[in-house]
């Protein structure tokens, strides 16, 4: 039977050790600060924002969340935006994803100045990510990466096999893995014959955003099984994109639904968050040292 990989208390072990340097950072007049934008009252959404909102105060982070009615005009965000890149007490920028649709979603995250991207979705961090550079990481991918170095996963010379080409999960954690020395294979819709590419895998990475696609019986002996996938199913039950106890009794190690990659995700964004406050405060220590 597979290790579980707790991502719930992987999480906790990190978010206590970025409670500790915000408190560090106090001591310096520093306080990180998050804002978060949410347009619409999509229900979904707004249950993340509220735990981004909580995970912020847990841990000593400045919330500053901004709800915009459904028909906010794409200049009203816009102007929003260019107001907290110009915000000495916001270092990190998150937009909640979707926007409504008269919204071009791709102009209103390039307008995120890239210093205070903390979801990694502007171009610039994108680019910094697929050169081997990254500044900050989306955090889904972040997050999967923490849990498999947490578990002493290496990753060098593994067959990884990722289903999901997304650009919030499959191709950026795509390149981590490459980062890691892995062989790196992507699947998708248009796959042919995906349990044979699946049977190689000695990572398999699954971000399909189907309940239980992957089938247990798919899955190479002694194989690590990382599931992005939640996916609300009868009765309020949640299941990932893996069938989890068939995997399990192939797999290594797995990540559960929930309790695995899901308490990761926040918990990078707050890591985001206080890089760029650390990364700030560097500049402007450097400004007034250089200054006359």
């Amino acid at each position: 039977m597979a290790i579980i990989i707790d991502g719930k208390a992987t999480a906790q072990k990190i978010r206590s050790e970025i409670a500790a340097e915000v408190r560090h950072l106090a001591t310096e007049g520093i306080q990180p600060g998050l804002a978060v934008v949410l347009v619409g009252d999509n229900p979904a959404s707004k249950v993340y924002v509220s735990m981004k909102e909580k995970a912020c105060h847990d841990v000593g982070i400045f919330s500053d969340e901004h709800t915009l009615p459904a028909e906010t005009e794409e200049q009203q965000l816009l102007s929003l935006i260019d107001r907290l890149n110009n915000d000495d007490r916001i270092h990190g920028i998150l937009v909640q994803l979707p926007l409504p649709t008269h919204i071009n979603e791709a102009k209103v995250l390039e307008a995120i100045s890239p210093a205070k991207d903390v979801d990694g979705f502007h171009p610039y961090n994108v680019g910094r990510l697929v050169l081997g550079k990254p500044t900050f990481q989306p955090c889904t991918p972040y997050g999967i990466m923490v849990l498999l170095r947490e578990y002493n996963i290496d990753l060098k010379g593994k067959e990884v096999v990722i289903v999901g080409r997304s650009n919030i999960v499959g191709k950026p954690v795509a390149f981590m893995c490459l980062k890691q020395h892995a062989t790196v294979t992507i699947c998708h819709t248009r796959t042919v014959d995906l349990p044979t590419k699946i049977g190689m895998a000695d990572v398999l990475i699954v971000a399909a955003g189907r309940p239980e696609v992957v089938r247990g019986e798919w899955i190479k002996q002694g194989a690590v099984v990382i599931d992005v996938g939640v996916n609300r199913v009868a009765e309020k039950k949640l299941v990932g994109d893996v069938e989890f106890e068939t995997a399990a009794r192939r797999a290594a190690y797995i990540t559960p639904v929930p309790g695995g990659v899901g308490p990761m995700t926040i918990t990078m964004l707050l890591q985001n968050t206080l890089q760029s406050a650390k990364m700030a405060n560097e500049i402007k220590s450097t400004a007034k040292e250089q200054s006359p």
